[in-house]
């Protein structure tokens, strides 16, 4: 399968420019981890590091999870890889089965979409027990456009050591 990432748009409203860009960075993490196999997706990147191209997929299922359905939507849900809320525990993919994080992953991206969709501005509050402040929609989505940018540098360069794919 191949993902079809589309760029985002050079002239838009504040929410479309923000969804675009957002989608932009989920498709570049897909991007980097097509075509592997669970083992490929499970190599660490220099341990003792548990760092691997399937931790990042885990840990980003992590952070929809927490932002957008505990924070945004208030749905009281545990984390599923991180029961004590240590995110770093996502990263440990291991011992980790591929079909299953991405599933979680991609069930987070939908829920995470229609809650954006749903919500009626970017200028919605909800209190964000980490940070013990309130926070708004535009902030979470301008925080998961930051961690997938930084998480997608991470992905360029495990993937480039696993079969030599640079780039994009």
């Amino acid at each position: 399968m191949t993902t079809e990432r589309i760029g985002p748009p050079a002239v838009a409203g504040e929410r479309e420019m923000l969804r675009g860009f957002l989608d932009y960075h989920r498709a570049t993490l897909a991007m980097k981890t097509e075509g592997l196999r669970d083992e490929d997706l499970r190599l660490l990147s220099m341990p003792p590091s548990t760092l691997s191209l399937l931790g990042l997929v885990r840990h980003m299922a992590e952070v929809e999870r927490a932002w957008f359905r505990r924070v945004i939507n208030g749905e009281d849900i545990p984390l599923v890889w991180s029961p004590e809320g240590d995110f770093q525990a996502a990263y440990d993919a291991r011992t980790a089965i591929a079909a299953e994080a991405f599933a979680a992953w991609h069930t987070e991206v939908d829920h995470a979409r229609r809650i954006e969709r749903e919500a009626e501005s970017l200028d919605v509050t909800a209190y964000a027990p980490r940070w013990e402040e309130d926070v708004s929609l535009r902030m979470v989505m301008l925080h998961l456009i930051h961690e997938y940018a930084r998480h997608n540098g991470h992905a360029d360069l495990l993937r480039e050591g696993i079969d030599g794919t640079v780039g994009a």
